[in-house]
């Protein structure tokens, strides 16, 4: 299983934390992250990863050559820039917003379109079409990197057909 972990490149402290547990947490369960491979969340959580064994995948924005994070163990050079976030949510099986800012916030809105579930730990909160009412059928709120683990791969095993 891939779940994609997306945040800021310039994570608060509280952001990188839980980004850590949320790596370390995949990589107990054998499931590989996919992240966009620079700073931030995106190093915190492949940082977690590789520190419990886990396996980590960058897409990244520039061109072979290019700077990445080096807890990557698979970087995927795209030279899409901002346009790669659409990669990065259909890599997984299901994602993990943590924190971020308006390209976190792009993630969230392709995964949510392509009906990927995302699970939201200390991240955007959003309403339908901006109107008050609270999404049902997209983001999973988590309590967690424990919470948001668990939900992410309960969800991506529905998405796909397991019975969980």
């Amino acid at each position: 299983m891939i779940i994609s972990v997306i945040g800021s490149s310039t994570a608060k402290p509280d952001h990188a934390a839980l980004a850590e547990e949320v790596g370390r947490e995949l990589a107990r369960r054998g499931v590989m992250v996919a992240c966009g491979g620079m700073t931030g969340v995106m190093e915190a959580v492949c940082r977690g990863a590789k520190a419990e064994g886990g396996t980590t995948i960058g897409i990244l924005p520039g061109r072979r050559g290019s700077p990445f994070n080096s807890y990557i163990d698979i970087p995927i050079f795209t030279t899409l820039g901002y346009a790669r976030n659409i990669i990065v949510v259909h890599s997984g099986e299901a994602c993990i917003a943590i924190g971020g800012a308006f390209g976190t916030l792009s993630e969230i809105g392709y995964a949510m379109d392509a009906k990927i579930p995302v699970v939201a730990l200390s991240t955007w909160e959003l309403t339908v079409k901006g109107d008050g009412d609270p999404i049902v059928d997209g983001m999973i709120p988590a309590t967690d990197p424990a919470d948001a683990v668990e939900k992410a791969m309960e969800a991506a095993r529905s998405a796909s057909g397991v019975i969980v």
